[in-house]
């Protein structure tokens, strides 16, 4: 039997914290609830529809009869209310609004669990209670972990186009549609599919683009219509929760998109709920979108709830919060200054949105200290992952759209030209630490004509997929998590299409592509283990550069650390096609590295330019600002890692005996015991001659006592003194 329906009741407490915005629950009593009256098995509806005439629940349980289910109002607030008996789970329903201009509105259920499935508008009854959930264990140990000392390697996803059955039919199944790039996969088949698949390729969390009901494929979820509804193209909510719940079993984290920065303007969602403006602000002058309305508390209330819904019930290990630059500034996105608005201040700030965010990450850390906040922002606006109390807007983590547009910028720079633009690849570490960054090749760089990652990358195919290697390398090393789209890892050529698949049958029919994605497991599998990578990705104690000046060469060098010193890691990355041999790189610290990995190995495509199985010993000659250097092998168009392995073995005395012969032991027999003595003791007294350092080269000089390293043009000379065969390879 469902729950008794005093459950539901709405409260005059529920109704004032409504009122102030913090009824942070109003999920768990408006919409609609499966209860019983008296014995009477139904659901319970409940809507927020202030200054309107009248309000009618219509759907399969009275035959969609507009004169069938009057529901009451609440004294304050505009909350209608009623409980429909036998109202069963899956059936259809809307809600009839009479506006105060007598105008009649068909609105779909904003607090509905679930949706028809579009094209389809209607909202449908739901029970999300009881679902058995498995992930205590992922649960209890999320709660003890710091997420600024944990890998952050993210996987963003669309489930509609991750994979399509092979059957030839639009994405709903529908056989008639003139879409044939094969039926969705269901939030059941993805449970096994896509968790394995990303458990596999060594990512440690899911990003989902958003999963809440929208009634256009084309918005790519961006464009909500049902947002406490997991869109039904892919099956049920229980179904929704199977799938995080098996993602938590696999021990990968699942990553929210949510959009707060507005809503679609189709007629059965949030826009005109009233007949009049509730939800809506203004329009959206680039997007055709209506923005939320902040000032309002109600509308505050309705997405504040809304938040920790996906939290609460469905086990987000993360929120991204979509679009935060437009909420931030009131004129985003208006060109002509006579429409322009301002502040109390005379600035350009939205007070009112900035207050709201700030409302929700701090809401967010108050119930659920353990779910990250992260903000698509891409200006310079300051502190956004820095606490409210700090003044900041209060995220753990943000997108860095400066890293992601710079980078892509030297990649698709041809060869010739890359030392012009070396600065591209280095100002990230300018400010590298200012923010909590995460370092996105996301969804927005492969579609619109931007073309894929991959052919963005001049050269022949070789060198392409050599870029793309060199490119995740110097991604996976660099400070700061790591986020990528699905197809960057098997370097897919065409853009992302929504309506199809990922081409993964690439890897199957063409060894490149096979190559470039067991070369991404590989890359996070390594990211994973060494927590040089990831311990201090967010603090200046995890990086320093060794020479971040080699333009003419397209070399950077650099090491990363963790907690521990002995996890240190050295890096260094070529993005130009000649190899180098015998390449003089400084070292932070005196001892014995090995190669870790080399992006140019065979097995993943490359040339074979590797220090496989050497172990290479310091040198006392000063380079690159150390006071030690190595000399290895650095491949074409792509780059190796270092470990430090240990200290150098210590320097031994070797004593010298002197032989005597037996002749000349007769010989010197008459000799005194005194002079055989003395010349034993000097023979004794003999050390090893100690190790010669090698001349310190033009333009050093000595400062306090350590050789200080030439500048980076002086050092650049006789780094490389011989091609390889890769070189031919590469060219």
């Amino acid at each position: 039997m469902s729950a008794p329906i005093a459950n539901y009741l709405l409260t005059n407490d529920d109704l004032y914290l409504m009122g102030k915005g913090v009824w942070y629950r109003s999920y768990e009593k408006l919409g609609a609830h499966p209860c019983n009256n008296d014995g009477v098995e139904g659901y319970w509806f409940a809507v927020w529809a202030p200054d309107v005439k009248s309000v009618r629940v219509i759907g399969d349980f009275n035959d969609w009869d507009t004169e069938a289910t009057y529901l009451a109002c609440t004294p304050t607030g505009g909350v209608w209310y009623g409980f429909v008996p036998g109202a069963t789970e899956g059936q259809l329903y809307k809600y009839l609004i009479e506006t105060a201009h007598g105008d009649l509105l068909y609105k779909a259920d904003p607090y509905a669990f679930h949706a028809e499935c579009p094209p389809g508008t209607a909202s449908r009854t739901a029970d999300i209670s009881g679902y058995a959930w498995q992930d205590e264990k992922y649960m209890a140990s999320r709660a003890k972990q710091d997420f600024f000392k944990r890998p952050l390697n993210i996987f963003e996803c669309h489930l509609g186009s991750w994979k399509r059955h092979p059957d030839g039919l639009a994405g709903n199944g529908d056989p008639d549609s003139d879409d044939h790039a094969g039926s969705y996969l269901t939030y059941d088949e993805l449970s096994v599919e896509l968790v394995d698949y990303v458990k596999q390729m060594g990512y440690s969390h899911i990003e989902i683009l958003p999963v809440m009901e929208h009634p256009f494929d084309g918005s790519w979820g961006y464009q909500i219509t049902g947002y406490f509804a997991p869109t039904s193209r892919y099956g049920k909510p229980t179904q929704f929760k199977h799938f995080v719940d098996a993602c938590h079993q696999a021990g990968i984290g699942v990553i929210l998109d949510w959009v707060p920065g507005g809503f679609c303007r189709d007629e059965q969602g949030l826009v005109h709920f009233n007949g009049d403006k509730l939800y809506e602000k203004e329009e959206h002058p680039n997007w055709g979108t209506f923005k939320f309305d902040f000032t309002r508390n109600e509308v505050r209330n309705f997405l504040t709830s809304n938040l920790l819904y996906w939290v609460s019930e469905y086990h987000a290990d993360g929120i991204r919060m979509d679009g935060v630059t437009s909420m931030l500034y009131l004129n985003f996105g208006v060109d002509d200054p006579g429409q322009k608005k301002f502040n109390s201040r005379g600035t350009e700030e939205d007070d009112a949105s900035i207050d709201f965010i700030r409302t929700c990450n701090d809401t967010m850390g108050k119930y659920y200290p353990d779910v990250m906040m992260i903000a698509e922002e891409s200006t310079a606006w300051p502190l956004v992952t820095y606490p409210t109390s700090d003044g900041g807007l209060g995220f753990h983590f943000k997108w860095d759209m400066g890293w992601m547009n710079d980078t892509l910028h030297y990649m698709q720079t041809d060869f010739p030209y890359r030392p012009g633009n070396h600065k591209l690849l280095t100002f990230s570490t300018m400010y590298q630490f200012n923010e909590n960054f995460i370092l996105p090749l996301s969804h927005d760089e492969v579609v619109h004509g931007k073309c894929s990652l991959i052919t963005r990358m001049p050269g022949d195919y070789w060198r392409q997929f050599a870029g793309m290697r060199a490119l995740a390398l110097y991604q996976m090393t660099h400070a700061g998590g790591k986020l990528n789209f699905m197809g960057n890892e098997i370097g897919q050529f065409i853009e992302w299409r929504y309506y199809e698949g990922i081409q993964y049958f690439l890897t199957e029919e063409y060894e490149s592509h096979a190559h470039q994605q067991h070369y991404v497991a590989a890359l996070n599998r390594l990211y994973e283990s060494q927590p040089a990578l990831w311990q201090d990705s967010y603090s200046p104690e995890g990086f320093d550069w060794i020479d971040a000046d080699n333009a003419d060469q397209c070399i950077i060098s650099f090491a990363r650390h963790g907690d521990d010193e002995k996890d240190d890691l050295v890096i260094v990355i070529n993005f130009e096609v000649n190899p180098h041999e015998d390449f003089r790189l400084g070292v932070p610290r005196p001892g014995i590295y090995e190669e870790v990995f080399n992006s140019d190995d065979e097995e993943f495509g490359g040339s074979g330019v590797t220090n496989r199985g050497v172990k290479f010993k310091t040198e006392e000659e000063p380079w690159n600002r150390q006071e030690q250097s190595i000399e290895l092998r650095i491949p074409p168009l792509g780059g190796t890692i270092l470990r430090y392995v240990g200290p150098l073995p210590k320097k031994r005395t070797r004593k010298t005996t002197a032989k005597a012969s037996t002749s000349a032991k007769s010989a010197t027999k008459a000799a005194s015991k005194v002079t055989k003595s003395a010349t034993a003791g000097k023979a004794a007294a003999k050390k090893a001659p100690s190790r010669k350092t090698s001349a310190t080269k033009t333009g050093n000089t000595k400062v306090a006592g350590k050789s200080k390293a030439p500048s980076t043009s002086a050092s650049k000379g006789g780094t490389a003194k011989a091609r390889s065969a890769g070189a031919a390879k590469s060219e």
